[in-house]
């Protein structure tokens, strides 16, 4: 088990919805930041479908993640882009036509940006149910290597970038941890708290009801899992990924 990369001049976030950086890699986001990474953070879909509401109002939704996305990336201390690609949530197409199109989109934006480290979903993850973090895993990865060739895409008329490395978050098989402090831990959850719309389908927290508590306990939850993944590699606080070299 391979422990922190040295610390990178940028680093490209991409997740399929508003909150899912925040989740996976939210702390060694803001510990980069605080190291002076600059941090970018590409979120694939408008996150519509993210209420348990059956009355909601879609479009006020996608309005509202996408004012959260941007507070919650303020709140780690990331000083690059909020890209919002807007792609309809559930519907993260990966088909011919439809995937080409969203790689060579997603490959301009790395070559635009030019990372150092690119974070995404492990689209091999076993058993996951939900297309769109399956789907932006592929398109992140199929984009990188789309970005590092020059005959890629070269209607875009953008130089080629070869990111240093890729992480892959929400792996079954890590094999690498970010050692994160106390201070970067408590900025992953003060992200995620930007994030109200979300409060009781992914944070089990009531706004009309919660006196403190329930907002305790997801923080509890959230230091539970930092401990176990940092118990992999005999560090106090982690999150764990699967460590990809962009040049194989």
């Amino acid at each position: 088990m391979r422990v922190d990369l040295a610390v990178p001049e940028s680093a490209l976030a991409i997740g399929a919805h508003p909150d899912d950086i925040e989740f996976e890699c939210g702390a060694t986001l803001a510990k980069w930041a605080a190291a002076g990474t600059t941090i970018h953070l590409l979120v694939c879909t408008d996150g519509r479908k993210g209420t348990w509401d059956v009355d909601a109002d879609t479009d006020a939704l996608i309005a509202r993640r996408q004012v959260e996305q941007r507070e919650a990336a303020r709140r780690l201390g990331a000083t690059g882009e909020v890209r919002l690609l807007g792609q309809i949530d559930g519907e993260l197409d990966m088909g011919a036509d439809a995937g080409l199109e969203l790689r060579g989109d997603v490959a301009r934006i790395i070559r635009e940006l030019t990372p150092t480290v690119v974070l995404t979903h492990d689209p091999w993850r076993r058993w996951r149910m939900h297309p769109d973090h399956r789907n932006a895993g592929w398109v992140g990865i199929d984009a990188v290597v789309a970005a590092r060739d020059p005959h890629y895409f070269r209607e875009h008329g953008i130089p080629h970038h070869r990111p240093e490395s890729l992480l892959l978050f929400e792996s079954e098989g890590p094999d690498h941890v970010e050692r994160v402090e106390r201070a970067h831990l408590d900025a992953k959850i003060e992200a995620l708290l930007a994030h109200e719309s979300q409060f009781e389908t992914t944070m089990e927290i009531d706004l009309d009801t919660d006196d403190g508590s329930q907002r305790a306990a997801f923080a509890e939850r959230t230091d539970r899992e930092a401990r176990d993944h940092g118990r992999l590699a005999g560090v106090v606080l982690g999150e764990a990924f699967r460590l990809m070299n962009p040049a194989s």
